[in-house]
């Protein structure tokens, strides 16, 4: 009987031939024990209710294989191996939705190895290499939409549910260092929809993979700064600093030396390059958060930004204003006397600019509760400065509603302290009558040379040179 018995569990996978070998296999995987006559019975004994299971995991190494290949979407190629294509992918998403945590190891490292062909590719050139990203925010000149991305979209889609689904790590060996890196350098990709789709899976991996934090770090500043101090031109720099934003919010405080550093070395000096606009509403945001978690760091903020200031660019005065007028803000009221000068010297010399719209925006400036607050902290150094603008633009500014705007903002000065203001006044008008003699003098000097050389050149006889 015993005989009998065990021929009859050895043929009951012959059976089913192959169909059985993954369903089998992954059982073996399951039971702890290792008890094999108990994972026969169990296989033997469900066979009608796993067929479908086991009919889609025999299926599956032949959908990746199929799938590793990868089309260029040239006229050449068959527009229906290419829907198929498309179809397989959508086959493993739903595998690798449906199965969380249970993807096999043999399937696992086919899928990472699939998703490696697909994405890791040598990019196109430029579309125009010689564009620095001079641009709103709202708009992006560096956008080429690739052909590519009906299968590039559900490769990324498979890698984002394998690193939510699967256990980190599971998949350390398999999503290395040199795979993040190669995450990375796909950022310089023009497609935009590629970029946010990169910027979800790198923010999940480092969200998820805690081990490779600093790595990852350390990889995306070495990016900033070959930007910022070598080429000026990357195409994912906004996608970076947004997951940038997401990191720093989450820092402890005090903040560790390596995170000041970073504030200071690279998020700083990002202020002075020509594609600023692009990006300029995520690198204040994660400018503010450094000040927010630790105000002390806004003195350094401000001092950074006022030595990168532009002197021809407009658009980039009237986005540094802004983001200056934000700072003030969560700045620590004890630096304000320190920082009073410097930053009403350039609000100064702002709403003195002949561009109406730099004018304007520094004007408005003083709506601010802020700002006025730390004016009023050192007025006696302020005033000077600031009503002797105010003048300048009363006097002299071409727009009619900046000058209107000075006005309002003139009433306001002289309601916090009309004696100082009109101290002030005294003092320019004062200055002005000392240039006014000065330049009298200089023009009455000049008159005395010019007859004293007239004089001379009449008195002396003329010499003449015989050729």
């Amino acid at each position: 009987m015993g005989v009998q018995s065990n021929t009859t569990l050895k043929a009951s996978p012959r059976v089913s031939t192959r169909k059985r070998s993954t369903t089998l296999q992954h059982l073996i995987d399951l039971d702890s024990n290792g008890n094999k006559i108990a994972n026969n019975n169990i296989g033997s004994s469900s066979s009608s209710s796993s067929s479908p299971f086991n009919s889609e995991h025999e299926e599956i190494p032949s959908t990746v294989s199929y799938c590793t290949f990868v089309f260029a979407f040239t006229e050449y190629e068959c527009l229906k191996q290419q829907k198929l294509k498309r179809h397989k992918l959508l086959q493993l998403l739903s595998f690798v939705k449906t199965n969380k945590n249970s993807v096999p190891v043999q399937v696992l490292s086919s899928l990472i190895s699939m998703i490696s062909a697909n994405l890791f590719r040598p990019l196109p050139p430029p579309s125009n290499p010689s564009i620095t990203a001079d641009f709103p925010d709202d708009e992006d000149p560096m956008s080429a939409f690739s052909p590519v991305w009906s299968h590039l979209q559900l490769v990324y889609d498979i890698l984002i549910r394998l690193v939510i689904n699967n256990d980190p790590k599971v998949l350390r060996q398999y999503i290395d260092n040199q795979f993040v890196i190669n995450l990375l350098a796909l950022f310089q990709s023009e497609d935009p929809r590629e970029r946010d789709s990169l910027k979800n899976v790198y923010h999940r991996i480092y969200s998820r993979f805690t081990f490779y934090r600093a790595f990852m770090r350390k990889s995306m500043n070495d990016v900033f700064l070959h930007y910022v101090f070598e080429t000026e031109r990357h195409c994912g720099i906004r996608e970076l600093l947004e997951i940038w934003g997401s990191i720093i919010n989450g820092f402890t405080v005090p903040l560790k030396e390596e995170h000041k550093l970073f504030l200071m070395r690279v998020l700083i000096p990002f202020h002075k390059t020509k594609g600023m606009q692009a990006y300029h509403r995520q690198l204040a945001y994660c400018v503010s958060q450094f000040v927010q978690k630790e105000p002390v760091l806004g003195g350094i903020v401000v001092r950074g930004i006022l030595r990168y200031w532009p002197v021809t660019n407009c658009q980039k005065e009237v986005l540094l204003i802004g983001e200056l007028e934000e700072l003030v803000e969560d700045i620590d009221p004890d630096q304000y006397r320190k920082l009073a000068l410097p930053l009403c010297n350039q609000i100064t010399r702002c709403l003195n600019s002949w561009n109406s719209q730099v004018a304007e925006r520094a004007l408005y400036v003083w709506n601010n509760e802020h700002f006025v607050k730390m004016i009023s902290v050192a007025m006696e150094e302020v005033f000077p400065v600031v009503v002797e603008g105010m003048e300048k633009n009363l006097k002299w500014h071409w727009s009619k509603s900046v000058r209107q705007l000075t006005e309002n903002v003139k009433v306001m000065l002289e309601e916090m302290d009309p004696i100082l203001y009109s101290k002030c006044l005294q003092e320019i008008d004062l200055r002005g009558s000392k240039a006014h003699q000065a330049e009298i003098k200089r023009k009455q000097n000049w008159d005395r040379i010019e007859m004293a050389a007239a004089r001379h050149q009449y008195l002396q006889p003329p010499h003449f040179i015989c050729v």
